[in-house]
C-alpha cells in the first residue's frame, strides 16, 4: 500500500505529491543528483532496487500531483492532457534521492574528498635569497 509524501522543489517551493512506500527513507531533496546514483522519473517503477532517487521536473513530472494544498491540479498525462492544466512552476529538475546501503552501511552520498599528501621534508621558511644587506655570505 502507498502513501501520499509531498515534497518542496528546492528552487521555487512548489510542492509535489508521489504515491510511496512506507518503508523507503528519504535522504535529500536537491537540485542537482548525487554522482553515480540513478535516478528514474515518478512515473516509472523507483521502489525497491529499481533507482536510487527520483527525478522531477518542477510542474511537469507526469504521475504526481503538483500544488496539492492549492488547487489540487493534477499534472497532465498523454491521456487527458487537454482536461487538466500544468501546474507552475519553474520548469527545472530537483531530485529526491533515498538512504542506500552497502554492506550492512549507509553510502555517504558526498564525492569522496581527494586526499592531499605533504612532503615532511624541512623546508626554508622563507625564500632563498641574499642574507641581508651586504650580499651573500
Amino acid at each position: 500500500m502507498g502513501y501520499p509524501v509531498t515534497y518542496h522543489c528546492p528552487r521555487c517551493e512548489t510542492i509535489v505529491e508521489i504515491e510511496r512506500e512506507g518503508y523507503l527513507a528519504d535522504k535529500a531533496v536537491r537540485p542537482y543528483p548525487f554522482e553515480g546514483w540513478e535516478y528514474a522519473d515518478p512515473d516509472e517503477p523507483f521502489e525497491g532496487d529499481a533507482a536510487d532517487g527520483v527525478r522531477f521536473v518542477c510542474g511537469e513530472s507526469d504521475g504526481v500531483v503538483w500544488d496539492p494544498h492549492g488547487d489540487g491540479v493534477e499534472s497532465a498525462s498523454d491521456d487527458d492532457a487537454d482536461s487538466s492544466p500544468a501546474a507552475d512552476g519553474c520548469g527545472e529538475p530537483f531530485y529526491l534521492s533515498f538512504v542506500r546501503y552497502e554492506g550492512g552501511e549507509e553510502i555517504d552520498p558526498r564525492a569522496e574528498s581527494e586526499f592531499v599528501t605533504i612532503d615532511p621534508r624541512r623546508r626554508p621558511s622563507g625564500p632563498a635569497g641574499p642574507g641581508g644587506p651586504g650580499g651573500s655570505r
